[in-house]
């Protein structure tokens, strides 16, 4: 490894860090964000110590409500038992008593893309199956489902009572008639399915879902009818919604580190929470057009056609493997809806529930025709990485998708075409590499003419020698640099591309996940947490062929590395291979690939195109040419003049 290669690859990580430092955020958002949690931390442990003195109370009365029913059960009949009961469910629930108790019924709509099952117990979205894909062990592949402890509905006031819409019964309806059956099929024409929930002469709350025949979102409106009056009270509604989300792809601590929650605001800026905290959560004033529960491949997405999701707050739980293995998190929605003043009022929805494919996610547009942003719930990277995936990688990989069903030649391809474009800024670092490497005994001889304490006269006979050579110190680094998006994008790229996902190639079953030739179930002290309990052979074959990169580029330069090459030789690729053991395998196969085309690349250059004394002479006959100082080289010569005039002020 030369000098220009270390620089550069200084620089590129200097330019990580950077980035990491550019995206973090900053000591007043950390403060706001702090003081947020800590608020609703301090909240919460407030309402849990409210909660449990109330269901105290609760007991204690229920308790004694029960012992004196007991008392008076032997002198009532069944009917003033009744009576009694309906008094109580009246006082309670009022105009919606009726629909407190029930039985779960189950309504199954399937179009082109979905299998989605609806609830009457609070009128929601149960499951969703989606039928072009399977989980990582075959089996249908389901988002959710929305057990107990799961939630979607909306909390207000009717008649100065609070009203959980989640808890009571619905009725299904198809053209405001009951279902004839509890199987529906989506036609050409689409399908609505209205979830009721029935008050007193014609009032209700009403969910209208729209399922359409083939896409992946459906249309919901949230309609109160008629509840005027009863609702003149009512300060604040508030839509919830609770979901579990199940694991579905191969190794559950990658896929939980790709699962969180993204939300677009109303001004466009787009939030997420930490995936990587076993616990996150996040407070904001203002409204929100959509919220998504994003998952490694897919998302459940909320989108509000008025941006209408009112001071939101989101949060999310990692849950435990051996308390729920099909669980990964789960993620809770809390935001205001502005319900106004009206006999009739209706708030429009929609649901996505599908893949994270950029191409489809982009085609999503607002009731105006303007993007939604929703494709940025797929990681591509940030500022000019982002725009590398977006406009070049991208459509690459769909072009040459469109012809072609293997998705390790396309790969393959990809790394080619990569390499072929890049090959100019790789010819331009390896002549640079090489004319530094045939300058080096001249550069020798300059160093032992000036000794330590001549640094500046040194610096300066240097940079003489290379302009009058014509080389350029940073011709090896800047190329390198130039190709630093494409490193970046494409290491976004791969773990996020669900047309990788259960796609074979050779020994991998899953270009999306890592490949094992070897697995084990012991777990095994730091290795596993490090290392994993597996083997990839594409990240073995990968570190292998960068140590061997390394290697050669070593031999070409001895005499003319830097001190510590040898270990940095081997740390590198020990360090990769750690690094990449728990990755995609298509991205350890690109690199692979990469690396082996470098190889080949360097050994042609060296074979067949550069001739180091030839070009040594040419550098000789370029000192011979007039050459025109740079303003670095008359900066340099006049800071050496104020130098040497200030030691013989001194020695004076």
């Amino acid at each position: 490894m030369d000098k220009n290669t270390i620089i550069g690859l200084v620089i590129i990580s200097a330019l990580l860090i950077g980035y990491m430092f550019l995206s973090r955020p900053s000591k007043e958002e950390i403060a706001e964000r702090q003081r947020v949690q800590d608020s609703i931390a301090h909240e919460q442990m407030v309402k849990e110590e409210e909660a449990k003195v109330a269901a105290e109370l609760l007991k204690a009365e229920a308790e004694k409500a029960e012992n004196e029913a007991a008392a008076m059960a032997d002198s009532l009949s069944p009917e003033q038992i009744d009576s009694i009961k309906n008094v109580k469910l009246r006082n309670d629930y009022g105009i919606f008593a009726k629909s407190v108790n029930g039985e779960n019924k189950y309504t199954v709509v399937e179009n082109d893309k979905m299998i989605i099952t609806f609830l009457n117990k609070g009128g929601k979205i149960y499951s969703v199956q989606l039928k072009d894909y399977k989980t990582f062990n075959q089996e249908p592949l389901v988002l959710f489902e929305n057990d107990e402890n799961s939630i979607f509905g909306i909390v207000l006031t009717i008649n100065g009572k609070p009203l959980v819409t989640n808890n009571m019964y619905f009725e299904p309806l198809a053209g405001g008639k009951a279902l004839e059956s509890d199987t529906l099929k989506v036609g050409e024409n689409g399908l609505n399915l209205a979830m009721r929930l029935t008050a007193d002469a014609g009032k209700y709350i009403e969910y209208n879902y729209v399922i359409k025949p083939d896409d992946y979102m459906l249309d919901m409106s949230l309609n109160i009818v008629g509840l005027k009056d009863e609702m003149k009270d009512n300060t604040s509604t508030r839509m919830q919604w609770y979901v579990d989300v199940l694991a579905l792809e191969r190794g559950r601590d990658w896929e939980s580190n790709n699962t969180t929650v993204f939300m677009r605001m109303s001004d466009e800026e787009i939030e997420n929470l930490n995936e990587m905290k076993d616990a996150d959560s996040y407070e904001t004033k203002g409204s929100a057009q959509w919220i998504a529960y994003k998952q490694q491949f897919f998302s459940s997405i909320l989108v509000s056609k008025d941006n209408s999701l009112g001071d939101p707050k989101i949060s999310l739980l990692k849950l435990d493997e051996n308390e729920n293995p099909r669980a990964l998190k789960t993620f809770k929605s809390d935001f205001f809806l502005d319900i106004p003043d009206e006999s009739k009022v209706s708030k429009d929805f929609s649901f996505y529930f599908g893949p994270n494919k950029y191409s489809l996610l982009k085609e999503y547009t607002d009731k105006d025709g303007n993007d939604m942003d929703m494709e940025k719930v797929i990681p591509l990277g940030w500022g000019i990485f982002g725009w590398v995936n977006k406009y070049a990688i991208i459509p690459m990989f769909n072009l040459l998708g469109r012809g072609i069903a293997n998705y390790g030649i396309i790969i393959l391809l990809m790394t080619i075409i990569i390499k072929l474009v890049l090959f100019p800024l790789t010819y331009k670092s390896y002549m640079s590499t090489a004319k530094m490497r045939v300058l080096k005994p001249q550069l020798d001889e300059i160093a032992a003419k000036y000794p330590k304490g001549k640094e500046m006269e040194r610096q300066q006979a240097q940079m003489s020698l290379y302009q009058k050579a014509g080389v350029s110190p940073m011709g090896g680094c800047l190329p390198l640099l130039l190709q630093f998006p494409i490193l970046i994008a494409m290491f976004r790229f791969f773990p996020a591309s669900i047309e990788l996902r259960q796609q074979p190639f050779l020994w991998a079953t899953d270009l999306s996940s890592y490949d094992a030739i070897l697995e084990w179930s012991t777990n095994i002290p730091i290795i596993s947490s490090l290392y994993g309990n597996h083997v990839s052979l594409f990240a073995l074959l990968m570190a292998i062929s960068m140590f061997v990169q390394q290697k050669m580029t070593s031999n070409q330069n001895a005499g003319n590395s830097m001190p510590g090459m040898k270990v940095m030789m081997w740390m590198m690729p020990i360090l990769m291979l750690l690094w990449f053991n728990k990755y995609s395998s298509g991205l350890s196969y690109y690199y692979l690939l990469a690396n082996l085309f470098s190889i080949l690349q360097t050994w042609i250059i060296q074979r067949f195109v550069v001739n180091e004394d030839k070009l040594l002479a040419q550098m000789e006959a370029n000192k011979n040419k007039p050459k025109k100082k740079s303003k670095w080289m008359q900066r340099l010569e006049e800071a050496s003049k104020k130098q040497q005039e200030e030691m013989r002020k001194r020695q004076k």
